[in-house]
């Protein structure tokens, strides 16, 4: 470490010998940033130099350490000298080393977290989503109902406080209006894609979402460099291998995932456009969003089904499963909001690319999760098909940063 003063200073910062290195064989000197250096003039005024200053020495605490004397206290302030280059006379320095390194710990595991419920809760509603489209193939009624379930959630907890109640206008909704719009089609469509096909397959098809992102955003006038279109050929390649050797393939489960993959590309380039400046984020930015589209789709999900199909659907299921049929579709319709909440929550903490990557994770888990439970039987040129469409997806997060 070298000082060059034209006046002694002694420098303050933060410093814990305990939370170091302390059985190292070399000392450990963090660097410290200007901001957080607080200079006061010396005891000793007569000394002035504009050479150099060296650190001679540092009592314990640096470097190897007794064990017998840890568990002693440790006051924060460590004393230490310095000295110029051609002269002995020592230079009180006083050095505290900030809590950086645990703020920094405590938002890693704090992100850690967002990713292990976030996954945890989207492996779950895909679970029993699944089984109540089995047993109640009404895909329509199923998103309805899972809008309502956030919606209704939401509500209660601003009314009870639990939550803060966004502060929102006339300019706040009309901006969400097509995210909405974009929202509800991607969220009945790949419904309707999980209610005729495997959730895997689904997943797969989802996977292809980076490409319809840089199809739109090449069409709006947008460029991108040379790997970005690179990253796209495993994605494409590997979701058509994945299409052909699909054993159970179905023409409107693939058409639904792709026009969710198209739905959700726009609802983002919507939320990009109109969501600049707003103050509302995170779980009321979308609990806003849930009961738009809730508003949305309640008359179209009607007009394509209605409540006396609903009905005969309903006892049939009731019928064949039991009383678990309803904590199916509680179970479904709750989590489903959960697990978009919590991805949006996290968007607050961690940049595009990071939560680009923990997308690409989660639809691993569910591929597999998926497979697993529903013991789906899956061809090795299948599973390649999905491995390269995934990989092309994570090549994708990366070139596009």
């Amino acid at each position: 470490m070298v000082f060059s003063a034209g006046q002694s200073y002694a420098v303050s910062t933060n410093f814990d010998p305990l939370k170091q290195n302390l059985w190292g064989s070399k000392p450990y000197i963090s660097s410290v940033s200007i901001k957080e250096i607080n200079l006061r003039p010396c005891e000793k005024p007569n000394i002035l130099s504009r050479k150099p200053l060296y650190i001679s020495a540092v009592p314990s605490g640096f470097g190897r350490a007794d064990e017998s004397k840890v568990s002693k206290s440790w006051d924060p302030l460590v004393q230490c000298n310095a000295y110029e280059a051609s002269r002995p006379q020592s230079i009180p320095i006083n050095i505290e080393f900030g809590q950086e390194a645990q703020t920094a710990a405590a938002q890693k595991l704090k992100i850690g977290l967002y990713f292990a419920i976030w996954w945890a809760l989207n492996v779950v509603f895909n679970i029993y989503n699944k089984k109540v489209l089995n047993a109640f193939p009404f895909p329509w009624l199923t998103s309805t109902l899972s809008l309502a379930a956030g919606s209704l959630m939401m509500l209660v907890s601003w009314v009870t406080k639990i939550a803060e109640a966004p502060i929102t206008d006339f300019d706040f909704w009309k901006a969400l209006f097509p995210v909405a719009v974009a929202h509800t089609i991607g969220h009945v469509a790949a419904t309707v894609s999980m209610s005729k096909v495997a959730v895997s397959f689904t997943h797969i098809i989802k996977s292809g979402e980076p490409a319809f992102s840089v199809l739109v955003s090449r069409l709006l006038g947008e460029t991108f460099p040379l790997p970005v279109y690179l990253s796209l050929l495993p994605i494409i390649g590997g979701c058509g291998l994945a299409a052909i050797t699909e054993l159970n393939f179905n023409l409107t489960g693939f058409m639904g995932a792709m026009i969710s993959n198209l739905a959700f590309v726009f609802r983002n380039i919507f939320s990009k456009k109109g969501m600049k400046g707003n103050s509302v984020g995170g779980m009321n930015y979308y609990a806003c969003l849930s009961m738009m589209s809730l508003f949305i789709l309640t008359p179209f999900a009607i007009a394509m089904e209605g409540p006396q199909v609903w009905a005969l659907g309903w006892q049939n299921a009731v019928s064949q499963i039991g009383p678990n049929f309803i904590w199916w579709v509680v179970a479904q319709s709750v989590f489903y909001h959960l697990y978009n909440q919590v991805s949006y929550m996290s968007l607050n903490e961690i940049s595009p690319l990071t939560f680009s990557i923990g997308n690409t994770m989660k639809r691993i888990s569910v591929i597999v999760s998926s497979i697993i439970i529903f013991q789906i039987p899956i061809q090795p040129v299948n599973a390649l098909g999905a491995a390269i469409a995934i990989l092309g997806t994570f090549l994708y997060s990366q070139a596009k940063q």
